[in-house]
């Protein structure tokens, strides 16, 4: 009897070993959700290749910490939901740092800076924010640009249909605005500027007028102070030992 119980706990003991390994294992890997169409922070290239800004830095910044990272592609719509169901462990491809954000996820300390810009098309009557009154505006679902927007009240209620427009991603917007059918587009200057250079930038006009000043940020769990920390360090470093600049130049320099 007593070689049978010490048999079964020897087995128990191996059994919860292995499965302490297993999870600390899987706890090595982050999975970085990004929206693989916001150039030229985080999209795909002619080869289907994801690149952009985001993900040199967040490969950059991995390396720093010695952590591996896998970038998971995910509704943008859904990102806070997909964090904090613990289907990605980060989100980091040009998300602007907001007060109702703050209340759902943890921001690492600002990394760049961004603006909200309205795009017409070259030949638009709009030259002013109150002239989109009765105007078709788009934005892309659940982002920053449609907080700005709504944070207007008056506007966007003055809009057509008394709302923006939402679509789900801003190269839909660009379309839509090319097609006709919107008048107006309000989205990151980031990737406003890239996107028109690359659909041919004399076929659009950025307005004087803008919806705002913000800043990009990591977004992290609210539990994972840990991580959070570290990634504030390496950030830190990076601006530091000047590999964050050439990165920049990289993307910006143009």
């Amino acid at each position: 009897m007593k070689k049978l119980l010490t048999a079964a706990l020897v087995l128990l003991f191996v059994l919860a070993g292995c499965g302490t390994s297993s999870n600390t294992d899987s706890n090595e890997k982050l999975i970085i959700g990004v929206d693989d169409t916001f150039a030229p922070m985080g999209f795909r290239d002619e080869n289907n290749e994801l690149v952009g800004f985001d993900i040199d830095l967040a490969t950059m910044i991995a390396e720093k910490i010695g952590i591996e990272i896998v970038f998971q592609p995910i509704d943008w719509a859904m990102k806070e939901t997909e964090l904090n169901s613990n289907n990605i462990d980060l989100i980091w491809n040009g998300y602007t740092i907001t007060d109702k954000r703050k209340e759902q996820v943890n921001f690492t300390t600002p990394y760049l800076e961004n603006r909200q810009i309205i795009v017409v098309l070259a030949d638009s009557d709009i030259n002013y924010k109150a002239d989109l009154a009765g105007k078709s505006l788009s934005v892309q679902k659940e982002s920053s640009a449609l907080e700005a927007v709504l944070k207007e009240a008056d506007l966007a209620a003055s809009l057509k249909d008394g709302a923006p427009v939402e679509f789900d991603t801003n190269i839909d917007c660009f379309m839509d605005l090319e097609a006709g059918r919107s008048n107006a587009i309000v989205c990151d200057e980031v990737l406003a500027r890239y996107v028109m250079k690359q659909r041919g930038a004399e076929k659009y006009r950025v307005l004087e007028d803008n919806f705002g000043e913000e800043e990009y940020g990591i977004g992290v769990r609210k539990s994972d102070t840990e991580l959070l920390e570290k990634l504030n360090t390496a950030l830190k470093d990076a601006k530091s030992d000047g590999s964050y600049d050439t990165l920049y130049q990289k993307w910006f320099a143009e």
